[in-house]
């Protein structure tokens, strides 16, 4: 067996765990941490909760709210502003991937200065970055336990992403108790978002033993869980089962990295200002289709991860696999072509161009040509 590097955070997960986010932020060694949150979030209750046990724990906080779902370049540099103003020395995002991207390239910017440009890419990070602490509300990213940040480029209207053990947070605080106050459509597109990064990190080039585990975990957990998720947000069970599945899946992809379907994702949300795991809902089939012909037996080892599947026939396990997937975005109702998110035919040039130097493409583990990835935007229009 090769040898593999395989990096996590600490990570504190089950319902009720919110109420280690003090102790966990003093044990970190912050004195005034800048809380990174939406607006949404802070009619939930869930922020009221989180600033309480920071209180008691003797941590001060400043809020910052102003953040879109696909955070972009001109908001980063909002908050950094509040952070220094405020004195702040530690960062705690509070809500979805946006939220957990936006502590990190805050926390990056605050120790290492310069522009966000200046880190674009792999390893630009130099200098260690203030504690930083992630607590997920939706299960879909998985950003609490990666290596990974992206910020919109507002001028260049693509994903920028940031890739560094840097960026893996100090701590994942995991409360399933704070994904019942996520709407139905939300928890649909995260968790297909979920999904997709486990199947991309299984058939990843740069999978190992250690990331195939927690990515078939997570196809298991998907296809267990998400349709009584999505149906019954108050189910506990679901949501912590949902959870795990982020969990595992984050740990995965931080691990193997993705394919083309989040190049192809990361890209669409640049661009548009969709919502991530709609268009991961929409391109995923189509990516497994193309990566078929090198996936086979793969494909199949999802297929028995879905439902048990136990054909001896790779071909049509693999077939199934896809089909599987098509009919659980159709069964959570969600949008199934790009022109239903208002893309059209004339922008494919400039998203096939930006899909190009997205790092995800590289670990595909079918190469993809431009021609292909336009081919892949058409199909799914």
């Amino acid at each position: 067996m090769n040898i593999s590097k395989f990096v996590i955070p600490e990570v504190i997960f089950g319902p009720g765990a919110l109420q280690h986010l003090g102790e966990s932020a003093a044990g970190s060694g912050a004195f005034r941490a800048l809380v990174v949150t939406d607006s949404g979030l802070l009619e939930t209750g869930w922020i009221d909760k989180a600033t309480e046990y920071l209180a008691a724990a003797g941590v001060e906080f400043e809020i910052f709210s102003a953040l879109s779902s696909n955070p972009k370049d001109t908001e980063v540099e909002v908050a950094l502003e509040r952070y220094r103003a405020a004195k702040c020395d530690a960062v705690i995002g509070v809500g979805g991937g946006s939220c957990a991207d936006m502590a990190k390239v805050i926390a990056m910017l605050a120790t290492n200065g310069g522009q966000l440009t200046d880190y674009e890419g792999i390893n630009k990070i130099h200098q260690p970055l203030p504690p930083v602490i992630i607590v997920p509300t939706t299960a879909g990213t998985g950003t609490e336990v990666t290596q990974f940040a992206r910020i919109v480029n507002t001028e260049r209207r693509l994903k920028m992403s940031f890739v560094s053990r840097s960026l893996i947070p100090d701590i994942a605080l995991i409360d399933p108790n704070l994904l019942s106050t996520v709407n139905p459509r939300l928890a649909a597109t995260t968790g297909i978002d979920t999904l997709a990064h486990a199947i991309e990190a299984y058939v990843s080039l740069a999978a190992t033993p250690l990331t195939d585990l927690h990515a078939l975990k997570a196809v298991r957990l998907v296809f267990g869980n998400l349709r009584q998720a999505v149906t019954d947000r108050s189910d506990l069970q679901a949501n912590t089962n949902m959870a795990l599945a982020s969990l595992n899946a984050g740990i995965a992809f931080s691990n193997a990295i993705l394919g083309a379907g989040h190049a192809m994702t990361h890209q669409v949300g640049g661009l548009m200002d969709t919502h991530h795991g709609e268009a991961n809902a929409i391109l995923l089939p189509h990516v497994m289709q193309f990566n078929l012909p090198d996936c086979r037996q793969r494909f199949q080892q999802i297929a028995q991860a879905m439902a048990g599947l136990s054909s001896t026939d790779p071909l049509p396990a693999a077939e199934h696999a896809i089909e599987a997937v098509k009919k659980l975005v159709a069964d959570i109702g969600l949008k199934q072509s790009l022109s239903d998110l208002g893309l059209s035919e004339d922008q494919l040039q400039r998203l096939t161009d930006n899909v190009m130097q997205d790092e995800c493409i590289a670990t595909n583990p079918r190469m993809a040509t431009p021609k292909d990835i336009a081919e892949l935007f058409r199909k799914a229009l």
